[in-house]
């Protein structure tokens, strides 16, 4: 404790004045002489941490190991800790290393700390612990709590008080969205950030999580959501509970108009398109029915529904068939077309068998009296001289086509 007492000063002016011109950043330092290297490294902790400070020599003929703050105070002189600050632990101390812990970290603590190995000549190597401070819990807001289809929302996110600058991302569901940040500079190099985002919604967003993500090294997975509240326009549908199939002259017919919205349909409101409606239809809330129906009733009729958005609406058709009319009209006629095709295709096939055959055995058949006489002839050189001399009654030559 002598040793320290008197040297803690002294020692770490005479070093000071002597290492000064060797000062200089990085991310690890190795100083070497005479094969000796002195090896540190750049330490980042989260505020109220624990910071672990390396002073490495490779090759040591016994030479003394220092550690000294950035205030050029010795914390430890080989494994002897003259500085009065308890949150400095003794980690690990040979001929080789110097490993000292400082717990519970705080913002004053940032800074160059500085191992010292007395050598000929002397070295130096820093290493540089920066402090981070996570933002504290995002804060999310909304400008509108409930939003209608169509329109914009704009939605804030606020990291406070982090070392460094926070970045905020955003998310629609699965869908990355870009915001609009602004950086405010507090003091000791805190910040806090706000972005905006803004969005158009439609009623698909109703329900759907907006998130704000903070990225910050001193923390992970930290974010807020919000789901959206939107509000839209009745969607509607008719339904046709009776009949199953064609409406028959003397049937009654009942629909059913289904709405949905946000908020849900306040009014529901039935009317026959381009016409009056008729005189004993009844209508029980979204229910429509008619009795005993006949043609008079054909028509479009349309169910109305409305909330505070909008309105939106659904037409059905109804066209009311003769009382014997067959329930499946339209595949009777599919038959009834496809059987007079097959008649016509097999009368056409048959007219072109009959011609081929025909034609087949009529061909031209050329007839001349040229050889005239050959037939009756005894021998072959009787008839052809039969045969020539039947060239010179050319005047009695005929012919017959068949």
């Amino acid at each position: 404790m002598a040793i320290s007492g008197l040297g803690t000063h002294s020692i770490s002016l005479f070093f000071y004045v002597i290492f000064a011109t060797f000062l200089h950043k990085g991310a690890a330092q190795t100083i070497s002489a005479q094969g000796q290297n002195l090896v540190t490294n750049n330490v980042s902790v989260v505020e109220g941490e624990t910071a672990i400070i390396s002073c490495r020599v490779k090759n040591n003929d016994d030479s003394v190991i220092q550690l000294l703050n950035p205030n050029r105070q010795t914390i430890y002189f080989r494994d002897v800790r003259p500085l009065k600050d308890s949150r400095f632990q003794l980690v690990n101390f040979s001929d080789n290393e110097l490993l000292v812990s400082l717990s519970n970290v705080s913002l004053s603590d940032e800074g160059r700390y500085v191992c010292q190995l007395y050598t000929d000549p002397p070295q130096e190597a820093y290493a540089d612990i920066t402090v981070l401070v996570p933002p504290g819990n995002p804060i999310l807001e909304s400008r509108e709590e409930i939003v209608s289809e169509g329109n914009e929302t704009e939605i804030t996110c606020t990291a406070m008080g982090s070392k460094p600058a926070s970045t905020i991302k955003w998310m629609k569901g699965d869908q990355p969205l870009q915001g609009e940040a602004t950086v405010e500079e507090l003091y000791d190099r805190m910040f806090t950030v706000t972005s905006r985002l803004r969005l158009t919604v439609s009623k698909e967003d109703d329900g759907v999580a907006v998130i704000c993500i903070i990225d910050h090294p001193a923390v992970k997975d930290f974010q807020a959501q919000k789901y959206l509240e939107v509000q839209y326009k009745p969607e509607v549908q008719i339904v046709v509970e009776f009949p199953e199939g064609l409406t028959r002259e003397g049937e009654n017919l009942e629909l059913t108009c289904k709405a949905k919205g946000k908020p849900q349909p306040h009014q529901i409101n039935w009317l026959k398109v381009d016409d009056d409606f008729p005189s004993h239809a009844v209508i029980t809330g979204s229910d429509l029915f008619i009795e005993n129906l006949n043609k008079s009733y054909n028509g479009t009729y349309r169910c109305v529904a409305s909330n505070l958005v909008g309105e939106a609406y659904d037409d059905y058709i109804l066209y009311v068939y003769d009382s014997r009319a067959d329930g499946a009209p339209q595949k009777i006629d599919h038959a009834v077309i496809g059987g007079i095709v097959a008649v016509v295709v097999f009368a056409m096939l048959c007219l072109l068998i009959v011609l081929g055959r025909y034609f087949a055995r009529h061909k031209g058949t050329y007839f001349t009296h040229e050889a005239k006489g050959a037939d009756d002839a005894a021998d072959a050189d009787t008839a052809i001289i039969n045969a020539e001399g039947g060239h010179n009654n050319s005047d009695d030559k005929k012919e017959y086509y068949i």
